[in-house]
């Protein structure tokens, strides 16, 4: 299940895409990518280096981490997810995984206000046996 916002930016992405495609005709090489070229190679998919060079880029006009990776946004998501309190299922889900020690083992660092949160449940539960 994906957010309104998100939708909507697709579909505006891929009416974009429709225009483009109507205006080139066969010379858009057509598979129903959804990010695909609009110059040279028309259609073709974005290929991942192009969008690591991309970031890259902005990344370092930004002042920030240039080490970063598109994959390291993946495991940033994955950590707000469980701080919001994400299931762990729902996180499975949403990355695709079918074993959750794969997903416990690779994406889910115990963020520090989850560990505040839980040092502070903790202190409340002790404070109720009195």
């Amino acid at each position: 299940m994906m957010d309104k916002e998100i939708i909507n930016a697709l579909k505006e992405h891929k009416d974009v895409q429709n225009q483009f495609i109507e205006q080139l005709g066969d010379a858009y090489y057509n598979k129903d990518f959804i990010f695909a070229k609009m110059q040279r190679q028309h259609g073709y998919p974005i290929v991942i280096k192009t969008i690591q060079d991309r970031m890259k880029r902005l990344l370092k006009i930004a002042d920030l981490n240039i080490e970063l990776t598109p994959h390291s946004l993946r495991h940033t998501h994955t950590s707000l997810l469980a701080e919001a309190g994400v299931a762990l299922e729902q996180i499975m889900d949403r990355l695709g995984h079918s074993d959750d020690q794969i997903t416990k083992d690779v994406y889910l660092h115990v963020t520090k206000e989850m560990k505040k949160e839980a040092s502070q449940k903790f202190s409340e539960l002790m404070k109720g046996l009195r």
